[in-house]
Order: structure tokens, then C-alpha cells, then sequence
């Protein structure tokens, strides 16, 4: 270091130096997070390559014997029913929050209440899972996942929102990690702020919605580019499922 410069000057280096150093070792502890994640554990446990752990691609529906490399999904939520059923599939997109709310009071509006949303979703933005989730207990919906549908990512925080929620046997509800953060620029303490205010958001929507807050835990340990597949003890354990036809 130059010893002619300022102590000032010397100062704000150190001060810099030692910022850059801290974020360094947050994003160090983070892939190591990530590691240990997939790192395969004996007996198929959360996060492993077990069976209840599957591929994850969001803008496809899993594969099936008609569709061997899954059938595309909407890249936003899409409406369909008719009568007290709204069926939502695809994508949920930002600003899917407000479209779920429009469609809901239209159709109250026109005289036919939605009473139940089933859903076929790979998931997508959290925070418009959680707005519909919310919005579907206040007007008291039930939700629903069909025989052969999907429930994945973020969906489930919709799917907790109804007051009477059932998956069919041949339906599927499953959980992994979540991005929270829009820029991945951001520094790495910026990153891990966000990250944790979004879980205590997930957290707090599971408490009011009854839904045991211990699901973050499969959901935590399993890498965004997996997802877990709950089994039926498992929904009925974490209260997901009001009963278990």
C-alpha cells in the first residue's frame, strides 16, 4: 500500500476491502447451501434422487404415456369452467394476482361464484401464489387438484388457500426451493435478505392458511431444478389436504 496516501484515503480502502470480502463469504456459504442439497441422502429423502424427487422443467407438464416429453404449459395462468368450477392452468406470472381477482368477481358479478379452483400448474411467482392464495380464502373457495394434474412450486400456496382442499389420487402436489430476488446482481447479502424475507412470507401464509409450516423443510432441501412429490401421509401430516379421498 502507498504510505503517501491519506489515512482517509487508506480507511475507505480497508472499509471496501472488507465489505467485498463479507459478500464473498456469504456467496461462498450459499453454494455450499446448494451443494449439499444434492447431495444424494440413502432412502429417498427430501433433496435426494429418491423417488420422490423428479425433474423439474416449468414450462412443461411432467411426461406422461401420451406426451413422452411432457405437453407445454401456458406461460401465464389460464381460466377455464364453467358453473361454480374455475378451472386455472399454466404458468402463474406476475400480475396473475389481479387477473385470478378480476375473473373471480366477473363471474360473481355475471351470477355464478366460483365455489372451487382446480389446478394444473407448474407454479412460478411466489408472490402472486401467495396474493391468490389469500384472495381464495377471503370469498371461501375450496381448491382442488384432478386426476392427472399438477400442483408444483408456488402453486401449492394457492392450492392452501381453499377452505376445503382435496388431490385426487392420480393428482400431484410438490415442492422445492424458491427464487425471490429479481436481479441476480444483486450483492450477496442483499441476496440472502431477500431470500429470507420471502421464506418468512411463505412462512406466515402457511400458519394463517392451517397448513403446517414444516413443508418449507422438503421444500428447502430440494434444488429449484428438482421437485419433491408429496405422498399422501405426507398431505394429510402438513395439513395440506382437508380430507383424503
Amino acid at each position: 500500500m502507498d504510505d503517501t496516501q491519506p489515512s482517509s484515503a487508506r480507511g475507505l480502502r480497508r472499509a471496501i476491502l472488507a465489505v467485498l470480502a463479507v459478500q464473498a463469504g456469504i456467496a461462498a456459504l450459499l453454494v455450499a447451501i446448494d451443494l449439499v442439497s444434492v447431495v444424494p441422502r440413502p432412502g429417498g429423502s427430501p433433496g435426494s434422487a429418491g423417488p420422490s424427487v423428479r425433474p423439474y422443467v416449468p414450462d412443461r407438464h411432467p411426461a406422461g404415456p401420451d406426451a413422452p416429453r411432457g405437453r407445454p404449459m401456458p406461460e401465464r395462468l389460464a381460466f377455464e369452467g364453467t358453473g361454480d368450477r374455475l378451472n386455472v392452468s399454466g404458468q402463474i406470472a406476475p400480475g396473475d394476482a389481479e387477473r385470478v381477482a378480476q375473473e373471480l368477481s366477473r363471474r360473481s358479478e355475471a351470477g355464478e361464484p366460483v365455489r372451487i379452483v382446480n389446478l394444473d400448474s407448474t407454479g412460478g411467482s411466489v408472490r402472486d401464489a401467495l396474493a391468490i392464495g389469500r384472495e381464495l380464502r377471503e370469498r371461501e373457495i375450496d381448491t382442488g387438484v384432478a386426476d392427472g394434474a399438477i400442483c408444483f412450486s408456488a402453486c401449492p400456496y394457492i392450492f392452501a388457500g381453499g377452505v376445503e382442499r382435496t388431490v385426487a389420487q392420480g393428482g400431484r402436489l410438490g415442492v422445492h426451493q424458491h427464487y425471490f430476488g429479481e436481479n441476480t446482481f444483486l450483492p450477496a447479502f442483499m441476496a440472502v435478505n431477500d431470500i429470507q424475507r420471502g421464506q418468512a412470507e411463505v412462512m406466515a401464509h402457511l400458519r394463517a392458511m392451517g397448513i403446517d409450516p414444516a413443508l418449507l423443510e422438503p421444500a428447502m432441501r430440494t434444488p429449484p431444478g428438482e421437485i419433491y412429490i408429496l405422498d399422501r401421509q405426507e398431505l394429510v401430516e402438513f395439513r395440506l389436504v382437508t380430507s383424503d379421498d
